[in-house]
């Protein structure tokens, strides 16, 4: 019993450490769930916070609400480039740069924050000062952690990118750990904002991106918001296309929804969002309307100039990927064959149902049948009064010539 609390009341005053994980491009979700948990490490008052980090980089709105958090918050920040492989770039310098401390794993890079437009493209003077703008707020993050600022022009103006050692040379990190076991152990007693880091009996908790935070980061990708938007489309048109099914039109709406919201994430060009759905309704339209190609061959432009137009923008992370494109566009074109030949085999076959469908049927005589004269047949699972074009004995196997109103001519098989 003593030995249960004894160990309670260690746990308890003991300094705790908070991991957390930025794996992928800085985006709206990432940064709510690090300013939460940087807030909630505060209200818990943790010895430190660690974000490991190895990202692309990412949107400047997210990345400076994620500085303003590390700024306003009392307990220190560390950000580690990890793991091996790994990279800082664009936002992710600047992130880092706001941190007390940065550690790199071996065979990472730092750098490389030279900024990019979304959307519109911008032109020289607009670039310009966009590019001054980044240049003033990393040096003064530099200044602010006491790192040398002269890299603040080299890593936006000229895209310079520091190995893991180059960086540490340069004064840009503090640190090479080759994991955040080693790295604690490494930072234990260092001083840190006027105190000193306790840390070899430290409690690290890691929290990653809940259930919540993964789903939206997921639908921050180009790629899916892309798919849920050709899903929803359709989802909707073939319920519009055949009332009464239900799912497809609620499948359609959902994707349609969670793709919109997407694109509020992302750098969307709308004009390529039009094209899209010209392009599905145009080869829609070549179904219902003979253009001998017209139609479908312009829907399939619009689809694959729309895809390419959606997301137009430079860095790789936030544009479609041309296998994504090519799967979906060749999909949607051999759905449209296959709509396409069911209409014409609709056109060109026989009818098997109705009254036309019961030509060149066979069937039996249930009665003795003259030539000329009528009595009864089997044709089809039905009871049929036929005419006769010749003497049929009852049980023998007819074939029905014409149908004329109600009644059928047959004669005996040959």
């Amino acid at each position: 019993m003593g030995y249960n609390i004894a160990m309670i009341l260690e746990a308890l005053l003991s300094s705790v450490v908070i991991q957390l994980t930025v794996s992928g491009p800085i985006s709206p979700p990432v940064a709510e769930y690090l300013a939460r948990e940087i807030r909630r490490a505060n209200s818990e008052r943790a010895e430190l916070v660690l974000i490991t980090m190895d990202t692309p980089g990412g949107l400047d709105e997210s990345m400076r609400s994620i500085i303003k958090e590390e700024i306003a918050s009392e307990v220190p920040i560390c950000v580690y480039v990890y793991p091996q492989g790994g990279r800082c770039a664009s936002a992710g310098v600047f992130i880092a740069a706001a941190a007390d401390l940065v550690a790199m794993a071996p065979g990472t890079n730092i750098g490389a924050a030279h900024p990019v437009s979304m959307g519109e493209k911008a032109d020289s003077v607009m670039l310009e000062k966009l590019t001054n703008d980044a240049v003033a707020y990393l040096a003064s993050l530099y200044a602010k952690t006491g790192r040398p600022t002269e890299w603040a022009e080299k890593f936006v103006r000229l895209s310079v990118s520091l190995s893991a050692d180059s960086a540490v040379s340069a004064g840009i990190a503090d640190l090479i750990a080759e994991s955040p076991e080693q790295l604690l152990k490494a930072l234990e007693g260092k001083p840190v904002r006027g105190k000193t880091l306790e840390l070899a009996s430290a409690r690290v908790i890691k929290r990653g991106m809940g259930f919540r935070d993964s789903l939206l980061a997921l639908l921050a990708n180009p790629n899916i918001a892309y798919i849920l938007l050709m899903i929803g489309l359709y989802g909707l048109l073939f319920e519009l296309a055949h009332p009464g099914g239900i799912f497809p039109g609620v499948t359609g709406a959902v994707s349609l929804i969670l793709a919109f919201y997407s694109f509020q994430l992302l750098p969307v060009n709308y004009a390529g969002v039009l094209l899209i759905i010209l392009g599905v309704g145009l080869m829609l339209a070549e179904v219902k309307i003979t253009s001998h190609g017209i139609l479908g061959t312009g829907g399939v432009l619009s689809l694959l100039i729309g895809s390419i137009m959606l997301f137009d923008v430079s860095v790789p992370y936030l544009r479609i990927s041309w296998v994504t494109v090519a799967v979906v566009v060749i999909l949607t074109l051999l759905l449209f064959i296959f709509v396409i030949g069911k209409a014409l085999r609709a056109q060109i076959w026989k009818p098997t149902t109705g009254r036309e469908g019961l030509a060149g049927e066979e069937g039996v005589a249930l009665e003795d049948i003259r030539a000329g004269g009528r009595g009864q047949v089997f044709v089809h699972g039905e009871r049929w009064m036929a005419e006769a074009y010749e003497d049929i004995a009852r049980g023998d196997v007819v074939v029905v010539e014409e149908v004329k109103g109600l009644r059928i001519k047959v004669r005996k098989k040959r």
